[in-house]
């Protein structure tokens, strides 16, 4: 099932008015957050408080995960415990850098008898992350590790590794081409990891759209007054989705069946520019699903 991943929206799992106000923001998904949003003396609070607005329910069409704490804190088991019985979408593990990081998360689930519904993202935040996307990824074949996609997480990147965060990020395009293609390689999905500077909403257009020419599916924000740009960024528009339908229906033609490439309006179109043209109007639908 393609299912649209514009935007999602980190909101504090302490603070109980952002997880109602959760429910009705335009959103594809909602990431409740128990790591760097939440203080270390109410961890336990956000964990009962995230439990309960999970079961609760109300978000609707939106995609909810978890964002629980990293593997090196005192906090990750209670938080994986509890993201697995609730039963989000999703749960979103930080500064994921091995196989065997992966691995434990997939055996604390597997412990508990987490419906295999529940799916894990991996947080890429680490040197040794980036370098090793490709084995990461590929831990995607083993169905016990969940694994859906990667977030790509810059700021940490920026921490660990000294490239500074400038305009444009340069300096880091690397990193998220080999990031991208490691996901793509094993069939999954990648999200651009936030833009900080909340006031600068030119700023954060443009790196949305950065973001959406070097193959990410969407990003990942962390205010609401982001969420209108970035859907806009990352929704094919209209005359993009009219032309893959053209496309899809000039190679249905009986005459057409049999060759791999044809000319459309002009141009040749190949099969591979098909499968392309499937993708944007499978998410095109999917958008629409959601209600724009």
């Amino acid at each position: 099932m393609t299912r649209p991943r514009r935007s999602l929206l980190f909101m504090p799992g302490s603070n109980a008015r952002a997880l109602e106000k959760a429910r009705s923001l335009p959103a594809d998904g909602i990431i409740l957050d128990l790591e760097d949003s939440v203080a270390p003396d109410a961890k336990a609070t956000a964990r009962d408080q995230i439990a309960k607005a999970v079961t609760a329910g109300g978000f609707g069409k939106r995609e909810v995960l978890i964002r629980v704490n990293s593997l090196d804190t005192p906090w990750w088991v209670e938080d994986v415990t509890m993201a697995g019985k609730v039963r989000p979408d999703g749960i979103l593990v930080p500064k994921i850098s091995t196989v065997g990081d992966l691995n434990a998360i997939a055996n604390r689930l597997s412990d508990i008898n987490a419906d295999m519904s529940i799916r894990v993202w991996a947080m890429i935040e680490t040197a040794r992350a980036v370098l090793d996307a490709d084995k990461l990824a590929a831990a995607s074949r083993d169905s016990e590790t969940r694994l859906a996609g990667f977030v790509f997480g810059p700021n940490d990147i920026s921490r660990e590794t000294r490239i500074r965060m400038q305009p444009g990020r340069a300096a880091m395009i690397p990193m998220i081409t080999h990031c991208v293609l490691a996901t793509r390689a094993h069939g999954l999905e990648i999200l651009d990891g936030p833009y900080s500077d909340i006031a600068n909403i030119d700023g954060f257009a443009t790196e949305c759209a950065q973001g959406r020419d070097l193959g990410f599916d969407g990003k990942t924000l962390i205010h609401p007054s982001h969420i209108e740009a970035c859907n806009a960024i990352f929704t094919p528009p209209a005359e993009e989705v009219e032309q893959a339908r053209k496309i899809i229906a000039a190679f249905e033609r009986p005459e057409n069946a049999a060759r791999g490439a044809i000319q459309l309006d002009g141009r040749m179109v190949e099969r591979l520019h098909a499968d392309m043209a499937r993708r944007t109007i499978a998410i095109a639908d999917a958008i629409a699903a959601m209600g724009g």
